[in-house]
């Protein structure tokens, strides 16, 4: 391998990039291509993209001015853009950036190879389609090399709910979902290689249609598993949450105790604004159902301020609900457009009002998220051990309900699994000590 091309990927947005950067380089493994830590040493640079974030295609092209002046230093070096920024923007991007040797969106990456031996030849490549053959089964065999405990596993992509704030459905397109066999292929091999838990990913996870039982008979299936502990999926929709998805969370003890669920808004009119196809007591009466499975259950969700239409007493009716669901932890952003998005087109709220909306959201979603840790110490929980904490001897690894916890534990090893009780909360994490 001494001779292997160097490649550097830098991942922006959410674990479903984090998995498709992995196969990206396993891709590229292929094509003789290793990869390194720094962009300073490669022969080719990936910029994974996300479109969800604000001004997600201005930090894209920020980042490529940055790598302009690497390029005039070594113009051997071949740049890519992949994700969904590169699917909204394929040809934008190289007419904008000439730096830019080639554009793949997130369906169409196993071709990268052959993108990248055009770009060898100093051609500049574009994929941007929705090819009808599926990516995964064209890509190589996940290499054998040994895994952190913790792995994300792709089982769905594509949304068809077309909320009028969202991009997705344009950047990774219509609801697909691979086959449960080659999902528990994938999951076997995972586990094979010291993987502990598996985290199931999608935009619309709990859609996932690739087994006759759904999301709910794929997650039994995969706690058959020997040797798989922990199951996880995210991210899910409300109109999705079946019944026996809803009952696995009771009876399926390799199924976690946390529940990313997001509902984005607690006021009925911004509700149907956004196409959500959900008002808010449905969802509130759906985690009282989901509660009533598991009582536990550590929930977290999603919120956006500012929606365009959004009133004082609109967003009175999302702190109501907040105190309603009283969350685990919780992500919330203020509204910002999203070309090609109906939202975008409508009046927006001012940025002032955004901003005051969002320090009162947060400030109560933190008050939670506190509250909710504080309420673990002197609780005994399960560890997955991932990694060395900072102190010697000790671990940092993550609970059943994901809370991050370190624990003094001498000898032990990535990949253990531990009870331990809680003895105190910080900011972002908790202290333990082995039972």
């Amino acid at each position: 391998m001494g001779d292997a091309k160097k490649l550097f990927i830098k991942t922006y947005g959410c674990q479903m990039n984090v998995y498709d950067s992995e196969r990206m380089a396993e891709a590229l493994g292929g094509a003789g291509y290793a990869e390194v830590g720094s962009a300073a040493e490669a022969d080719m640079i990936l910029l994974n993209t996300c479109h969800i974030r604000e001004k997600a295609a201005e930090k894209v092209y920020s980042e490529l001015g940055r790598l302009r002046a690497l390029k005039a230093e070594r113009p051997d070096l071949k740049i890519g853009v992949a994700g969904c920024v590169a699917q909204a923007e394929g040809a934008e991007i190289l007419r904008r950036a000439p730096v830019v040797d080639l554009v793949v969106g997130p369906q169409s990456y196993h071709r990268l190879p052959a993108m990248a031996e055009a770009a060898a030849r100093g051609e500049r490549a574009l994929d941007t389609d929705f090819p009808e053959e599926d990516k995964f089964d064209h890509l190589a065999a996940r290499p054998k090399a040994r895994r952190a405990p913790s792995a994300f596993l792709t089982v769905q992509e594509g949304c068809d709910k077309f909320c009028a704030f969202c991009v997705v459905p344009y950047t990774r397109g219509a609801e697909v979902s691979r086959p449960a066999a080659r999902i528990l292929a994938e999951a076997r091999d995972l586990v094979e290689r010291g993987v502990r838990e598996i985290t199931l990913l999608g935009q619309n996870v709990n859609a996932y249609h690739g087994h006759a039982g759904g999301l709910a008979g794929l997650v039994r299936a995969l706690a058959g598993i020997d040797g798989l502990a922990r199951i996880r999926y995210t991210t899910s929709h409300p109109n999705d949450m079946d019944d026996a998805l809803i009952a696995a969370h009771g009876d399926c003890e390799k199924l976690m105790p946390y529940l990313h669920l997001p509902v984005q808004s607690g006021s009925d009119r911004v509700l149907k604004a956004m196409n959500r196809k959900h008002t808010a007591a449905q969802y509130l009466r759906l985690v009282e159902r989901i509660r009533a499975a598991r009582p536990d259950i550590v929930m977290s969700g999603d919120f956006i301020t500012g929606f365009p239409g959004e009133t004082e007493e609109d967003f009175r009716a999302t702190l109501e609900l907040v105190e309603a669901v009283n969350y685990g932890m919780c992500y919330s952003f203020k509204y910002s457009p999203r070309p090609g998005t109906p939202a975008a087109e409508r009046a927006q709220v001012p940025e002032a009002e955004k901003d005051d909306r969002l320090q009162r959201l947060q400030a109560l979603l933190t008050a939670q998220q506190r509250a909710c840790q504080e309420s673990m110490v002197g609780r005994e929980v399960s560890v997955l051990f991932e990694k060395p904490g900072r102190l010697a001897g000790q671990m940092g690894g993550k609970s059943d309900y994901l809370h991050a916890v370190h624990v003094h534990a001498p000898g032990a090893q990535p990949g253990d699994i531990a009870r331990v009780r809680v003895t105190g909360s910080a900011a972002n994490s908790l202290a333990g000590e082995l039972v």
